[in-house]
């Protein structure tokens, strides 16, 4: 050991030093240089393992019951011990363990061709979220071919916020796999023995609406899934270790840009960056269906007369106009309370209140609910700057509603910031089809027909709804 460490260090300092000046003056053969040189730790002597004389005679029985019989090593004791075996347990179990060969568990890589499967998983985590330490689940949904990955977080791990991040992963992905590969997590699957075998109903329902087929991994085969879960290990190293967050927000904004640094990486195996594979595996994905899918059950509430649901002890508004109505919710990323109308329409978002008994107050949604209605006159003309051409309709309203004319006037005022010119003049023709020239008619005709305007101004989040309409069935409407 002393030799190798003289000749690592004389080389070091003396690189023009031939392997036989080093070995006169050590006094060693130019081969022994050579061959410490070579190696990466000093040599260690290991004394030659002796069998037991009392185990000699039965080698080759031993060798061939363990071998071609396969018997257990208790079964092989016996068995020796039978044919006048007369040493002890532990000189044989000794020696079982040193010639016992233990099977080297390997798999064959398995390359998928582009949009042909994707792979998902989540894992939990514990950070430091406002100086408090918080649990998180991070999803992670992985393109095999390119090794494209989208990362979402949540403070939940329930059906509906697996559900939601895979939809949310699809979504940002811009397509839809022939196949997605999973766990046997029983959000996914109800019996996962293989006599018994089924998938949950709901994640089936989830499969059919965005038409890939559901592939699981086998109980104890990890690496059927190995692209999923090899990266947790290097986002746990190199994102969740040392880091702090100033608010859940920031938490999803800086996993967000941790993505961006894992597909512009080059992958180990691919040697290509992720994000340039994908741009050749994008046109392979299934096209996105024109409705977004939601299939879990989400609460129904009846939004009180003065525009507040009821949540967990706490309240939170809605716009005025869904006073009186039913209203269902869904909790998004365990962090967030969405409001959605009948219509499947995003009424309202708030962070969750931690505190029970809070009122979460958004100005904004009461901005119709105003009983200073004005001047009829007044009334009257801004209506008609905004829609010239419809005295009919004005006339019409204020020879059937003589009472309250200006009050309904105000009010389908402000619902024609909610809603799109053309629609909103859609409204006014039907009004006057029917002869119906309340607020309410207007309101109820719109809200069924056509998508709001106006942005919830407490979140960021509804900006990600954009664009996506939702399908859910009408059995979960049902009032218990």
């Amino acid at each position: 050991m002393e030799d190798w460490v003289t000749i690592k260090n004389l080389k070091a300092k003396n690189p023009s030093l031939s392997l036989r000046e080093i070995g006169k003056l050590l006094g060693i053969s130019h081969n022994t240089v050579k061959s410490a040189l070579v190696r990466d730790s000093p040599p260690e002597y290991r004394r030659k393992e002796k069998i037991s004389k009392k185990l000699v005679p039965f080698e080759e029985v031993i060798f061939n019951m363990l071998n071609v019989k396969k018997y257990k090593g208790s079964r092989i004791f016996e068995e020796i011990k039978s044919k006048g075996y007369s040493g002890g347990k532990t000189t044989f179990y000794e020696y079982y363990a040193r010639i016992k060969q233990e099977p080297k568990k390997f798999f064959t890589p398995y390359e998928t061709s582009p949009g042909e499967q994707s792979q998902f998983d989540w894992s939990p985590y514990t950070v430091t979220i406002g100086g408090e330490l918080t649990k998180i689940i991070i999803f992670s949904y992985i393109n095999s071919f390119s090794r494209y990955q989208v990362l979402e977080g949540s403070l939940s791990e329930n059906q509906g916020s697996v559900f939601e991040a895979l939809e949310r992963s699809l979504i940002e992905s811009g397509g839809v796999p022939s196949r997605i590969q999973t766990d046997n997590a029983r959000v996914f699957v109800k019996n996962p023995s293989k006599n018994n075998f089924q998938w949950n109903e709901r994640y089936l329902h989830f499969c059919g609406h965005y038409g890939f087929e559901p592939s699981r991994s086998l109980p104890s085969h990890p690496w059927s899934k190995g692209k999923v879960e090899k990266p947790f290990q290097y986002i746990e190293d190199h994102f969740i270790a040392g880091s702090s967050f100033e608010s859940f927000e920031d938490f999803l904004d800086k996993l967000k840009d941790f993505q961006k640094k894992l597909n512009n990486r080059i992958h180990l195996t691919t040697k290509t960056p992720p994000l340039e594979l994908f741009e050749k595996e994008r046109s392979s994905l299934i096209k996105l269906p024109k409705e977004r899918y939601v299939g879990i059950k989400e609460e129904i509430r009846k939004v009180s007369f003065d525009c507040l649901i009821s949540f967990n002890g706490s309240r939170y508004s809605v716009p005025w106009h869904f006073a009186g109505k039913h209203v269902w919710i869904r909790i998004s990323k365990g962090y967030f309370l969405e409001v959605y109308s009948q219509a499947n329409k995003l009424a309202a978002c708030h962070r969750l209140s931690l505190k029970k008994g809070s009122v979460v107050i958004e100005q904004d949604h009461y901005r119709g609910n105003n009983s200073r209605t004005g001047n009829f006159k007044r009334l009257k003309q801004l209506f008609l700057e905004s829609f010239p051409g419809e005295e009919m309709f004005i006339e019409k309203l204020k020879a059937q509603k003589r009472i309250n004319a200006n009050y309904q006037l105000y009010q389908i005022i402000e619902l024609s910031k909610l809603y799109k010119k053309e629609d909103f003049l859609d409204a006014i023709a039907k009004a006057l089809l029917y002869n119906v020239f309340h607020a309410s008619f207007i309101a109820g005709y719109l809200e069924k027909n056509f998508k709001q305007t106006f942005q919830i101004g407490t979140l960021e989040i509804t900006e990600r709804y954009e664009g996506y309409n939702i399908k859910r069935k009408l059995t979960d409407y049902q009032l218990h």
